[in-house]
């Protein structure tokens, strides 16, 4: 590697690590990664090196590979008890979305309409599964439990869907890329059939892009509200909230407008690691 290689390449392992202290709370107990502030300062350092060896961006490469190894060990670990969701953190700041989205909108949106659906999920949970053999409306409950369920995790999803360096069509690194020219012909395709779904959601719902694990393909599925019309037996991997509360406060009623600015924000980093993920995941076909 040339030094402008390394540097390049510790710069992208610095990037990483600030956006995993972003989404993680590194620092406290239940993921606490050890020496944690030391690599930080290793890494900005090593970026300033004119004269950085082989032998010491090996080490960078392999101290990262173990905290990777060490963060996927620990998510899949954890747990949520019932009645215990929290409302995740954003990857980013507020502001970091505009002009396409704004503040104002992303505070709203993030602090108010997601924490609801947060505190409605734990309150069913708890009525359902912490009730201690007392009689409950076993109707009312559930339906909480769908529609707000529904309606935090695909928040969740849809703030990682984002970033501020997002944007434009995946290029060919990414897997996604080339399965969505296998299954839509083009990006162009993909792009239009997925505008126009996210564009005839009457009333309050999402556009999504799905992945079968039994058919081996993609599919393009809205949702009204968040939990009605959904396909069963896919995975969600890219998600557009076009109830009003995500865009009315910039662009009115004028929807198209707002999923047209959505496509600069797409963070394909996001889509094709959950894409890989979901790969991993195969049923029989029928």
């Amino acid at each position: 590697m040339t030094i402008t290689q390394k540097k390049a390449y510790i710069s992208d392992v610095l990037e990483w690590s600030r956006e995993v202290e972003r989404i993680f709370s590194i620092r406290e107990e239940n993921v606490r990664l050890s020496n944690w502030d030391q690599w930080i300062a290793q890494l900005e350092v090593a970026r300033e090196n004119n004269s950085i060896s082989e032998e010491e961006v090996q080490q960078i490469r392999d101290r990262a590979e173990y905290y990777h190894q060490s963060l996927e060990s620990r998510i899949e670990n954890n747990s949520v008890k019932p009645g215990e969701h929290k409302l995740p953190l954003l990857p980013y700041d507020y502001n970091s979305l505009e002009p396409h989205i704004s503040e104002k909108i992303m505070r709203l949106h993030h602090d108010k309409h997601h924490q609801s659906y947060v505190d409605g999920l734990n309150r069913a949970e708890r009525a359902l599964y912490l009730a201690d053999n007392q009689p409950i409306n076993y109707k009312y409950w559930l339906d909480e439990q769908a529609f707000n369920g529904s309606g935090h995790y695909l928040h969740t999803i849809f703030w990682f869907n984002m970033s501020p360096n997002g944007g434009g069509a995946p290029t060919p690194k990414y897997s996604i890329s080339k399965q969505i020219e296998n299954d839509f012909g083009s990006f162009a395709n993909f792009k239009q059939q997925f505008t126009e779904a996210a564009n005839s959601v009457q009333g309050s719902g999402w556009a999504t892009l799905v992945w079968s694990p039994r058919t081996r393909r993609l599919a393009i599925q809205t949702l009204e509200k968040h939990q009605n019309h959904a396909l069963a037996d896919t995975i969600p991997l890219l998600v557009l909230d076009v109830w009003e509360h995500a865009y009315y406060l910039q662009y009115d009623n004028e929807r198209s407008k707002y999923v047209q600015a959505w496509w600069n924000v797409v963070n394909w980093d996001d889509v094709d690691n959950r894409f890989n993920q979901s790969w991993k995941l195969k049923w029989k076909p029928f």
